[in-house]
């Protein structure tokens, strides 16, 4: 059995694709690879409809908390994965010393209407993050 590897989902606020990214990976391949997230300009909390979204897959990310990078300073990234444009554009330089890896997800804090139709984009987010990072991790061992 390899080492386990660390991968950082790093987008702006750190409230919703980022968190949602972390507690995808480490519920579904934790024995392979330790998440961490964070963002660029953190906004200082985790969006309540990603902790909803993320709870109706059984995995709590309610403990989360928006961080900058740097205090992740002392953990040594296998692979950082950008999630939105302005984070790929802002990836700190000490974290480009590893492999980083960008794919864009629309950032559903942005969606509008109700409640429950907000619901729909953040399950929409949740699930294609889902379909692309675990065979992509799974593929990256």
């Amino acid at each position: 059995m390899s080492a386990t590897k660390n991968v950082l989902f790093l987008c702006t606020g750190n409230s919703c694709r980022s968190q949602m990214g972390e507690g995808l990976v480490n519920h579904f391949l934790g024995d392979q690879w330790r998440a961490y997230s964070a963002g660029t300009k953190p906004s200082g909390y985790v969006h309540p409809l990603a902790i909803r979204a993320m709870g109706e897959l059984g995995i709590d990310i309610s403990g989360g908390r928006s961080k900058h990078p740097d205090e992740l300073r002392d953990v040594n990234f296998d692979l950082v994965i950008t999630v939105c444009d302005d984070a790929a554009e802002d990836c700190p330089l000490w974290l480009r010393g590893g492999r980083v890896v960008h794919h864009s997800f629309y950032d559903p804090a942005k969606a509008e209407g109700s409640e429950e139709e907000r619901m729909v984009v953040f399950r929409r987010i949740r699930d294609e993050i889902k379909d692309w990072v675990i065979p992509f991790l799974q593929e990256a061992e």
